[in-house]
């Protein structure tokens, strides 16, 4: 990173802040926190204090202002610890509370944010139902207009922070079928008739996941986000940062394997010398090395044109398969490096290999992103 010329002192600077508040306060305690299945609230104060959860929002309610690069930054050195499930929980907010910036009445976002970007209060984003995850504009959950209040009714699922988050950034039905019925409401977490289940998953174990039950909640009207019936255009708006930095982190896992291969490939001895003297072993790692450094140009060079103004839906699709797609082959072929210590519970490169699949799931499936940058594409 430090000879790219994307990056600023400015950035190197912020850098090196994460990265020794990574090795301090999460990288010490990731395989606790991993087998606990959470991690203490504490932290969300602990990264709010370094300027983690502001980056990107308006000075006025604690943000912190921030480019494409400097979200590169966050994500990259958060992936160092090897335990996406702090990372996605920690973070929960970068997609739960842009809607709130962007669309919500300027009384809501005085109230909501600046306990959000602080870290006293935890955002959560639910979008995907039983019924359906990518298909946004087929999505069930209803909320029917009573006076001052909308009444919400149905379920949501596979919500990261969906146990902790106190704020629900939720996508419901109150109009039509199709993408012209969906709004944006915010509906607190202590609101009556909301209960969730806790779910158990592959990976991201230090992540609290959940199904959200709605029974006849009744939430303000003035927390709608938006106009009524123009929520799908929010959730879209969001989605390529989501997926830029899905791809951040997940080229920055791969690399991680390739740093974590490449130690122990030096010290594991086999026939009398070490296994990074073998033939097959150093390509393994050279095929890593390559297939990571050409998903971190992508990154950057579309982190470039979204600075620029463009909008490069296409691209960014195939930028996140890409990551993806490295950050598995590279997992993979570290436990294979990494042999029978690979299978064992406790080290990086074993919980990188659990939480791949999460990843070419979440903000969008390869085949969704695949016929999105078809579309695009004009075929």
């Amino acid at each position: 990173m430090a000879s790219s010329p994307f990056y600023t002192a400015d950035h190197l600077a912020f850098r090196d802040v994460v990265r020794r508040f990574v090795e301090r306060e999460i990288e010490p305690y990731a395989h606790q926190w991993d087998e606990a299945e959470e991690f203490p609230r504490e932290l969300y104060i602990k990264a709010a204090d370094i300027g983690l959860l502001g980056l990107g929002y308006p000075e006025e309610f604690g943000g912190v202002e921030a480019d494409q690069f400097m979200r590169i930054v966050a994500s990259q050195e958060l992936a160092r610890a090897g335990c996406g499930g702090v990372s996605a929980s920690l973070m929960s907010h970068t997609i739960g509370a842009p809607p709130i910036a962007r669309a919500a009445r300027p009384e809501v976002r005085a109230r909501v944010l600046p306990d959000i970007l602080s870290g006293r209060k935890i955002s959560a984003l639910a979008i995907t139902e039983p019924s359906g995850g990518s298909d946004v504009a087929g999505l069930r959950t209803r909320a029917r207009r009573d006076g001052d209040h909308y009444v919400v009714t149905g379920e949501k699922t596979f919500i990261t922070s969906g146990m902790r988050a106190d704020y629900l950034t939720v996508a419901v039905r109150t109009g039509g079928d199709g993408a012209g019925g969906v709004s944006l409401l915010l509906i607190p977490g202590d609101t009556p008739g909301l209960s969730r289940t806790r779910l158990s998953k592959m990976g991201w174990w230090a992540s609290d996941t959940a199904t959200l039950h709605f029974d006849d909640c009744r939430v303000p009207a003035e927390n709608l986000i938006g106009e009524e019936g123009a929520g799908f255009k929010v959730i879209m708006q969001n989605f390529n940062s989501e997926r830029m930095g899905l791809a951040a982190s997940c080229a920055a896992f791969a690399q991680v394997c390739v740093d974590e291969a490449i130690a122990y490939a030096r010290e594991r001895r086999t026939f009398g010398k070490p296994i990074a003297q073998h033939q097959v072993i150093r390509h393994k790692l050279v095929d890593m090395a390559q297939k990571v450094a050409a998903t971190q140009a992508m990154l950057e060079l579309l982190a470039w044109r979204v600075e620029q103004g463009e909008n490069p839906v296409a691209e960014i699709c195939m930028l996140k398969n890409q990551a993806t797609q490295t950050m598995a082959f590279c997992a993979s072929e570290a436990v294979q490096i990494f042999g029978g210590a690979g299978f064992m519970r406790g080290i990086k490169v074993e919980r990188i290999y659990r939480e791949v699949k999460v990843n070419a799931i979440g903000g969008g499936t390869e085949e969704i992103m695949k016929d999105l940058a078809s579309r695009q594409m004009g075929l």
